[in-house]
């Protein structure tokens, strides 16, 4: 074993493999390690420049008992950065301390000449680095000791219903519904980053913690430490960036559905809206508006005139947003183009072929600046050029025919090593020429995203879930996860994407609920797949923008009077939470807050939301309780500490405490902070 102090790092090396201790922050450390001489000098997530900070280096010898019962002494070091201190022991073990208190070691079961805990005849190993046979990369495996009576939230967005996330083992990959986000939040007062795109597995298990990568040259994590979630956020995005304000302009009704078929009936919803007195802020434009995936732009015989339609869309208010997927079908006249100058995915075997719905297609190398720019150029020149206000990057993740990643490559690399990042370098395409042109706030939608994504312009939505009472209670829990994880700006599909029966009273039932959920959640958006597919089809051909089938109406006005009622209701709700949302999105901007938070997010003391999932917080006013069952009309609901007013009734109860109150079907439970 061999310490180095290098300026304010501490370097360690043995066997063969170099780790690097540095500070990133305010109370944090960077924690690097390769097999190889030099580093990558990726940064991955950490793009934004640290905070300075001034460490406190020692190596020093210290006593330890060896097998014969004697003291022997031997070298170890730590390094120290405000209240984070790392010490590492004679054969590379970490351990970090927050105030002198542990709160994460690595883990290691193997013989190291002394007595102790760790030295078992186990062989197990803190880091385990396996050579790819044939490849500069390695599968590499982390371990940390298990903190017992730990709680672990953030990481992205996983269909379960466990918003605790110890115990559960996590893919880490992406996929539709499934997003990867990589940064923990613990209940024992510290942040954990995975700062490493490849496709792996996290396990929070009650035994250890286990992080692998399946394919990397490095290992890379950062780790800070604060007494609250509140500033254990704030210190993640200080270094991973934070979103920008979002334009009060959007902060209203966006309307959509599967999918407008032709510029009249998007024209005739909008016309519609604007007779009931309702304004919506934006109206989206679904997939198969084009000819074949890839060629990025409207089908003429549908959509004869698109800048007229948009023109009329802005003169009533209305901003304009288009599906764009990162597909390219083989009858694409971008297909022979993108592939003669390498700017698609690649195989590694067999045929070239990586997506199949609705076409043989291949996705572009979001990862090739060139490819970036080539999309964006056609995308310009075909919508943005007309007018079009925002993009609806679907598909981000990529979706892939079958996902066996270590089928695919990038020009970067293996996608074992990279896929992760994937939606985020797909927005970029478009976040990074949208911003340079300064036509406005840059805000587009997206199904997946990644450390760091919420700089992006990115709305991320939890994609194409089931339109049941379960997949709504999962989605609360992805919702509240996502922001622990950084990203604020978050949706859904109000009432679930996959629709079977848009008569199904149950089913409208589940679509008023889910309604008024949305209206306090950072984006109200109207979509979804509305069956029976009974509607037929605009002309006969195999492509184009009139063979694809269209869902049912999905306006607020189309499931009946009495739903619509509810919906106009809550609809006013939330104008009249314009500023309330307003102040909320600035805060997301100032210190990386979610708009929706964990109970425990603002009432930290309190052990009993630190149990919670079925309520959550609207910012620090609103206190909602969601109704996650068919013919519920009444629930039990936790008031911490203080005084709160119900909203329906304008009844005052004293925190401390949980109390049932009714919930009709025109009413989810909210309470105003008093």
């Amino acid at each position: 074993m061999r310490f180095v102090k290098d300026n304010t790092a501490l370097v360690f090396f043995h066997q063969g493999e170099q780790v690097r201790i540095e500070p990133w922050g305010k109370d944090s450390f960077r924690v690097r390690a390769a097999m190889s001489r030099e580093f990558s000098g990726n940064v991955w997530a950490l793009t934004e420049p640290a905070e300075p900070a001034q460490t406190q280096i020692v190596i020093e010898n210290v006593d330890h008992w060896v097998g014969d019962g004697t003291l022997d002494k031997r070298e170890q070091a730590s390094i120290t950065n405000g209240r984070l201190k790392a010490v590492v022991n004679h054969v590379g073990i970490l351990s970090f301390f927050k105030d002198e208190k542990l709160i994460l070691r690595e883990y290691f079961r193997a013989y190291d000449g002394t007595i102790s805990r760790e030295s078992r005849c186990l062989k197990l190993f803190s880091r385990e680095w396996k050579g790819v046979i044939g490849g500069g990369e390695y599968e590499l495996n982390v371990k940390f000791e298990a903190n017992k009576g730990e709680k672990i939230f953030g990481m992205g967005q996983y269909q379960d219903d466990c918003m605790d996330k110890k115990g559960c083992v996590l893919e880490l990959a992406q996929r539709n519904s499934q997003i990867s986000v990589p940064f923990a939040v613990s209940s024992l007062g510290y942040g954990f980053l995975w700062n490493n795109p490849a496709v792996g597995r996290v396990t929070f298990g009650n035994n250890y913690t286990e992080w692998i990568a399946r394919s990397t040259r490095e290992m890379d994590y950062w780790i800070t430490v604060a007494d609250t979630p509140k500033a254990i956020l704030a210190s993640y995005t200080a270094v991973t960036g934070r979103a920008g304000m979002f334009p009060e302009d959007r902060m209203g009704l966006w309307q959509c559905k599967l999918r407008y078929r032709t510029q009249d009936e998007v024209l005739s919803v909008a016309r519609q809206y604007q007779k009931e007195g309702i304004k919506i802020d934006q109206i989206v434009i679904d997939f198969f508006h084009w000819t074949v995936q890839g060629d990025w732009k409207f089908d003429k015989t549908y959509w004869p005139d698109p800048k007229a339609m948009v023109d009329e869309l802005h003169a009533m208010g209305v901003k304009v947003i288009v599906s764009v997927w990162p597909s390219v079908d083989r009858r694409s006249e971008n297909f022979g183009p993108m592939l003669e100058r390498g700017l698609l995915m690649r195989t590694e075997r067999g045929a070239l072929q990586t997506y199949d719905y609705q076409g043989d297609c291949v996705e572009i190398d979001a990862f090739n600046p060139e490819a970036r720019k080539y999309i964006w150029d056609v995308c310009k020149r075909n919508y943005y050029d007309l007018g079009i206000d925002a993009f609806w990057l679907d598909n981000s993740e990529p979706d892939l025919g079958v996902y066996d990643f270590e089928h695919y490559r990038y020009c970067d690399g293996p996608a074992l090593a990279l896929s992760n990042l994937y939606p985020q370098m797909f927005s970029r395409a478009f976040y990074d020429e949208m911003k340079a042109l300064g036509r406005g706030p840059v805000v587009n939608l997206l199904r997946c995203g990644w450390a760091g994504s919420q700089k992006y312009g990115n709305v991320i939505w939890s994609g194409d879930v089931p339109s049941t009472f379960e997949a709504f209670y999962d989605q609360l829990q992805c919702g509240l996860n996502m922001g622990l994880a950084g990203i604020p700006w978050w949706t859904t599909d109000i009432g679930g994407f996959m629709t079977d029966d848009v008569n199904d009273p149950d089913f409208r039932q589940l679509l008023i609920r889910w309604y008024q959920f949305a209206v306090y959640s950072p984006v109200l958006r109207m979509h979804g797949d509305r069956g029976p597919y009974n509607i037929p089809a605009l002309d006969d051909r195999d492509w184009g923008g009139g063979y694809l089938h269209t869902g049912h109406p999905n306006e607020l006005w189309s499931y009946g009077q009495e739903n619509y009622a509810i919906m106009r209701n809550y609809y006013d709700v939330r104008v009249v939470m314009r500023d309330y949302i307003k102040s909320l999105y600035q805060e997301a901007h100032e210190n990386g807050s979610p708009l929706l938070r964990a109970m425990f997010y603002e009432f930290p003391e309190d052990k009993t939301c630190w149990e919670l999932q079925d309520q959550y917080m609207f910012g620090g006013k609103y206190l909602v309780a969601p109704i996650f069952r068919l013919n519920q009309f009444s629930r039990e609901v936790y008031l911490p500490g203080g005084w709160w007013k119900l909203t329906s009734t304008g009844e005052v109860f004293e925190g401390g405490q949980a109390v049932s109150v009714d919930a009709p079907i025109e009413y989810m439970p909210v309470f105003e902070r008093q």
